[in-house]
C-alpha cells in the first residue's frame, strides 16, 4: 500500500519523491500536473517494471495510462516524480526484529530510470560519500524496525544532490541476494531463513559468518538476449529486458568490466 508506506516514511522523516495515484487517464494527467515532470507512470502490483514509462507532459501521461489499461484493465496507476540524473542504489539487509544487518549496498552505474534488473551494479559503492552511505544504513535500519521485519528486506533508493530518497522497500528476498552472497562469500539466504526461525544475528556475528570476504569490487552485469528477440528495442528504461546476469570481480575501477559500462551508461537510455 503506497499510501501507508509513505505515511511510515513521513513518520520516520525519511525523504521520498512526491507521488500520487489515479484510476484513469484524465485523473492521472491532473495528478501529474500537480506533481511535476518528468514523472514515472507505472501500474500497481507488477514485477519486472511491466508497463512503466517516464512521461514529460500530460499528453504522454494520458497515453501511457491508456496503454497500461489495455494490458491491465482497471489497475491502479502510481505516479512518482522522476529524480532525473539521480544515482540509484539497491540495499539488501536482514533483520531479526531487534538488530538490522546490512548485507550489501549496490550502486548502479546507469542513471536512475533504468530498471534494477537491467543495471550494472557495483558492490561496494564506488562513488557515494561516507555521509550518504551512513544515511543509507540508518534509513534501512529504521524502515526494517518500523515494519517489524524478521528476515530479508530490499530497499531501493535514489541519491540526488547528496539527499537520499527512498523509492520502495520489499520485505522479502530480492534478485540481488544471490549476487551479494556470491560476492561476499556470506550464505545470506541460509542466515535469513534461520533468523526467520528465531535465531539472532548476534550469534552469526560471533561465529564470524557476517564478515565479507570481498576484496576490491564485485560487478553485477546484466545479460540481454537481443539476438533471440530481434524485435525488442535495444534501449534501457523502467521496464526490465534482461534475461540473466553475470558477476565480475575486479581490483581497480580502471578494469574494463567497470570502465566500459561506465563510459556507455547514457547511450541506450529511453523514456
Amino acid at each position: 500500500d503506497r499510501g501507508k508506506f509513505s505515511d511510515v516514511l513521513k513518520e520516520l522523516e525519511i525523504p521520498y519523491p512526491p507521488y500520487g495515484v489515479a484510476y484513469d487517464a484524465a485523473e492521472a494527467a491532473e495528478v501529474a500536473e500537480r506533481i511535476g515532470y518528468p514523472i514515472l507512470v507505472r501500474p500497481s502490483y507488477v514485477l519486472g517494471g511491466q508497463g512503466m514509462r517516464i512521461a514529460i507532459n500530460r499528453d504522454e501521461v494520458a497515453r501511457y495510462v491508456r496503454m497500461i489499461h489495455k494490458l491491465l484493465p482497471e489497475n491502479q496507476i502510481l505516479l512518482d516524480l522522476f529524480l532525473e540524473n539521480g544515482i540509484e542504489v539497491d540495499v539488501d539487509a536482514i533483520s531479526d526484529g531487534e538488530e538490522v544487518w546490512i548485507a550489501g549496498i549496490m550502486q548502479h552505474i546507469e542513471p536512475a530510470g533504468v530498471h534494477s534488473g537491467d543495471s550494472t551494479a557495483v558492490l561496494p559503492p564506488y562513488s557515494l560519500s561516507h555521509t550518504v552511505q551512513q544515511t543509507i544504513r540508518r534509513y534501512v535500519t529504521e524502515i526494517a524496525r518500523r515494519l517489524e521485519v524478521v528476515g530479508l528486506i530490499n530497499v531501493q533508493m535514489v541519491i540526488k544532490d547528496e539527499v537520499v530518497y527512498v523509492i520502495e522497500a520489499n520485505p522479502r528476498a530480492s534478485r540481488t541476494v544471490p549476487f551479494v552472497a556470491k560476492a561476499t562469500g556470506i550464505p545470506i539466504s541460509n542466515i535469513a531463513t534461520k533468523v526467520m526461525l528465531g535465531h539472532k544475528l548476534a550469534a552469526f556475528r560471533e561465529q564470524g559468518l557476517l564478515e565479507s570476504k570481498l576484496r576490491g569490487f564485485a560487478i553485477k552485469e546484466p545479460v540481454f538476449s537481443w539476438d533471440k528477440f530481434p524485435e525488442v528495442p535495444k534501449e534501457l528504461g523502467p521496464e526490465m529486458k534482461s534475461t540473466g546476469e553475470a558477476i565480475a570481480f575486479i581490483d581497480e575501477l580502471t578494469d574494463e568490466h567497470f570502465r566500459r559500462p561506465y563510459e556507455m551508461r547514457n547511450l541506450y537510455l529511453s523514456r
